[in-house]
């Protein structure tokens, strides 16, 4: 088997630390391979940056769809969010296997496989005749793209010589800038004017073109490989109950909540299944997931701002376009064109922060995302039904200032005094809790939408009465355009029904906007890093991503 990267190799050893070697021994640590040159170099970081647009790309081109995904296959929008949803939690997931896949079958050659196998669950996607059967392959693209990212980075690490390591990830890291801007437009553009299976089928060709070119120049670059022991009970236990709580979130409006008894067990077997994986997780030899990291301060709190900061801000993502689309009147590719700018000042940006974060006390950058992301929804919680197109670009566009803020800080304060043999175990950590809360963000979003929605609705047709002057005013006029009571009357609903929701959705972006004023008090109870701390620069952008 050819040799390991040093950088790649060394985290996945360490990400399995303490595992004994298969019968026979283990074999011993190889030195990496050269730097790759000419066209390989080329060829190899255009592969792997695809594949990583392509992962990337898929958590948001979805997001302007989804109404055109549930009208298609007769579910409410609110069931069509389970789309966006099965697929953080899968990935979250397989996150914590990749560094003991990668021990089992190596880097490239699971790199390609999990490549190969998301072209093939995105084909089925595309294909799904129901959203039953879409959900179940969102499931398996999810569980399959956990090891694609970090894998593409410790890959394309190898592919350089040490002194341009920044240079590699910077142009890692672009991709996953650009994707998220890409993505609304893109699937806005499809869903409006192909089919909205597109925004999977799209995957293919660029899917099968990575994982050929990888396989090529690097299958001669393989990781040496061994058999581990596996933590089948803490991962059983972790699909469990993150299973149960993201179904319970799901399905509880529709199911009324706790007056359900579906929902109550779901709830229970979350809690049960919750107070389980941390006992085991903190007693067993090999956990796939290492909770004692939280005793440390810098992780957990800034595990806790990132979870909490981007469920909120994930949730609010997945909300804009549906508010837009469901009672704004914008095409999918309007409201992907509102969306859009956010990467815009993120792109610009992050390189600046990147130079000056060793300079600045990573808890002033975060502070500034925070006040920004506050400033963004207090600007949104003042939107209302005649809203302009430069009304609502105008916070998308600041929004981005605050993302270029938002991760590499969190991670840089999560790393700080974390052993070198530690930070994949924390990067794997770090990544499981982000994904995980905007898989729950999403779902708490829209369910208090609605909820919200409901009781403006209520209040607003307190007054409608056959004594009310405004309403019967109201009326008249669109009697005089034609329509019988009864139409005028569902004419009135609707415009009434754009009402609440509006008001409901500017209270989500009040509340949202709260919460990151009080998680900015959570940061600052980190303690400042240390210039030594931290760990490696590629650790830091694989827990950021």
């Amino acid at each position: 088997m050819a040799n390991a990267t040093a950088t790649a190799g060394d985290a996945d050893a360490a990400a399995q630390r303490g595992a004994r070697p298969a019968p026979g021994g283990a074999a011993a640590p190889a030195a990496a391979p050269a730097p790759l040159t000419g066209s390989a170099l080329v060829l190899g970081t255009l592969a792997l940056s695809l594949a990583t647009f392509m992962n990337v790309l898929d958590t948001s081109i979805a997001n302007v769809s989804i109404p055109a995904i549930s009208g298609d296959l007769g579910v409410s929008p609110d069931q069509g969010t389970w789309v966006i949803t099965s697929f953080g939690v899968a990935n979250a997931i397989s996150l914590p296997l990749t560094g003991w896949l990668t021990q089992r079958y190596g880097q490239v050659r699971l790199f390609t496989w999990s490549v190969l196998l998301f072209v093939l669950a995105s084909l089925l996607c595309g294909l799904a005749p129901s959203i039953e059967m879409l959900i179940f392959f969102r499931v398996i693209q999810g569980a399959v793209a956990g090891p694609m990212i970090p894998l593409s980075q410790a890959l394309l690490l190898s592919s350089y010589p040490k002194a341009k390591a920044g240079t590699a990830l910077a142009l890692w890291a672009m991709t996953t800038l650009v994707a998220p801007v890409v993505g609304p437009l893109l699937g806005g553009w499809i869903t409006d004017n192909i089919a909205w299976p597109w925004i999977f089928y799209i995957n293919v060709p660029i899917g099968l073109m990575a994982a050929f070119v990888t396989w090529m120049i690097y299958r001669s670059r393989e990781s040496a490989t061994r058999k581990l022991p596996i933590d089948t009970v803490g991962l059983a236990l972790l699909v469990v109950w993150v299973g149960a709580l993201q179904v319970m979130l799901d399905t509880g409006k529709d199911a009324a909540w706790f007056s359900s008894t579906q929902i109550v067990v779901l709830a229970l077997v979350a809690v049960v299944g919750f107070t389980l994986f941390v006992i085991w997780e903190l007693t067993d030899d090999h956990p796939v997931v290492d909770l004692r990291l939280f005793q440390r301060r810098n992780f957990w709190t800034s595990t806790i701002a990132m979870s909490l900061g981007y469920g909120t801000f994930f949730g609010n993502v997945v909300l804009l376009p549906l508010w837009l689309q469901q009672y704004m009147g914008y095409t999918a590719t309007d409201a992907g064109l509102i969306l859009a700018p956010v990467g815009v000042l993120a792109i610009i940006l992050s390189p600046v922060i990147g130079r000056t974060l060793h300079k600045v006390d990573p808890r002033y950058f975060a502070t500034g995302s925070f006040l920004v992301l506050a400033l963004v929804l207090y600007m949104r919680s003042k939107f209302n039904t005649n809203a302009d197109t430069f009304t609502l670009l105008l916070p998308t566009v600041i929004q981005g200032a605050a993302m270029a803020m938002f991760f590499i800080p969190l991670v840089t304060l999560s790393l700080t005094g974390i052993a070198p043999d530690r930070i994949p175990s924390a990067s794997g950590v770090f990544n499981f809790t982000r994904i995980t809360a905007g898989s729950f963000g999403t779902s708490i979003a829209t369910t208090f939408w609605d909820r919200r929605a409901t009781l403006h609705h209520a209040q607003l047709t307190e007054n409608i009465t056959a004594y009310s002057h405004n309403a019967n005013a109201a009326l008249g006029n669109l009697a005089s355009g034609g329509l019988t009571h009864e139409q005028s009357l569902g004419s009135l609903n609707r415009i009434i029904d754009q009402q609440a929701f509006m008001m409901s959705a500017d209270d989500i972006f009040l509340v949202s906007a709260v919460i990151f004023l009080a998680l900015i008090g959570v940061v600052w109870l980190a303690r400042p890093p240390r210039a030594s701390a931290g760990g490696d620069a590629g650790a830091a952008a694989s827990a950021a991503h």
